[in-house]
């Protein structure tokens, strides 16, 4: 094979990623450049017709793909040093952040959310400090919401005590007053990252009560001294957010991909595969790798695990988290008859 080949076919391969990087520069030149619209789109518009030219008219070929990278890695270099910030005009479901204080056995966590709801937007707000034993810890538990499609979903990790109320963490968008959440610019640096740490009937009741969506609730078969340490590092996480906040990512830094990001954190292995991404489908994932009850066939598993209508029905009632949980398969317990 001539030395002449090997090249055409390399920056034949190279040249559809190179495209997809200019375009990435491109768009995000556009959501997180300049504030005024025309001057983001001027930028971007130039960006583009830039990289295209040396693309086209540059010769030979491969210079111009060099230089069109170079081009990339300026917008990129940029990209990387907006600073994330925890002083921004919030909503007020995100004004505060939590913190997390341990000693010992014993967490100290400051402003858990525990809301009075009367809609989506229509809100008593409480801001709670408690406190809970890490010796009582039962295990966790993992929720799956679905607003829609159901390729996607939001998960939601709750930790289950012997005595009080769960301690529920949603990884969620810190949203700006006016701003509303796209999935696209979830790519880009346009929210915050946000630990939601939440009383159950504030953090699940919102989504099935006030949001219509469909709410799984999966119980996790998980030694305590794993889930303790898992809610440790998310614990570290959401004071660690308090001072220094960190930008969200749609893909690399969501709210599954850091229940991943945890685990690997601790040394546990968790080998990547296509359903954390499109996580709708993560309960076909858990029940491979038997971290939920597989004395059930799947199906039947996932429709005694809908929540949705028992959580309505709950609404502010102090038992919430009991009552959601009536009927739902627990690999930590007997089977049922047993």
């Amino acid at each position: 094979m001539s030395r002449r080949w090997v090249r055409v076919t390399i920056q034949v391969l190279l040249t559809p990623p190179l495209v997809l990087a200019l375009a990435w520069g491109a768009a995000a030149l556009w959501f997180d450049g300049p504030a005024q619209r025309l001057a983001a789109g001027a930028l971007a518009a130039a960006f583009a017709s830039a990289a295209l030219f040396l693309l086209v008219r540059l010769r030979p070929y491969g210079r111009g793909m060099l230089a069109a990278l170079a081009l990339f890695g300026v917008v990129l270099a940029w990209w990387l040093t907006i600073p994330p910030r925890n002083d921004r005009d919030w909503l007020p479901d995100v004004e505060r952040t939590a913190t997390a204080a341990v000693a010992g056995s014993r967490v100290t966590v400051g402003n858990l959310r525990n809301f009075d709801y009367r809609s989506e937007t229509d809100f008593t707000p409480r801001w709670e400090t408690r406190t809970y034993d890490l010796d009582r810890l039962r295990g966790v538990d993992l929720f799956l919401c679905f607003w829609g499609p159901t390729a996607i979903a939001h998960t939601i990790a709750s930790w289950e005590f012997a005595e009080g109320p769960p301690l529920a963490i949603s990884i969620e968008t810190r949203k700006e007053k006016g701003e509303t959440y796209s999935a696209v610019r979830g790519f880009f640096r346009q929210f915050e990252v946000y630990y939601v740490v939440a009383d159950e009937r504030d953090v699940v009741g919102l989504r099935t009560n006030h949001r219509g969506e469909r709410l799984y609730l999966y119980r996790l078969r998980m030694p305590v001294e794993l889930a303790r340490e898992l809610l440790l590092a998310y614990l570290a996480e959401v004071d660690r957010l308090s001072r220094h906040p960190r930008w969200y990512n749609a893909l690399t830094h969501n709210c599954t991909t850091a229940i991943r990001y945890h685990l690997k954190h601790l040394g546990i292995a968790q080998r990547m595969d296509w359903r954390i991404l499109a996580n709708g489908r993560l309960p076909e994932l858990m029940y491979a790798r038997a971290s939920v009850d597989t004395r059930l066939p799947l199906v039947e598993l996932q429709r005694r695990s809908e929540i949705t209508a028992r959580a309505r029905e709950a609404g502010q009632d102090p038992m919430f988290s009991a009552r959601i949980r009536e009927g739902v398969p627990d690999p930590r317990q007997p089977a049922d008859g047993q």
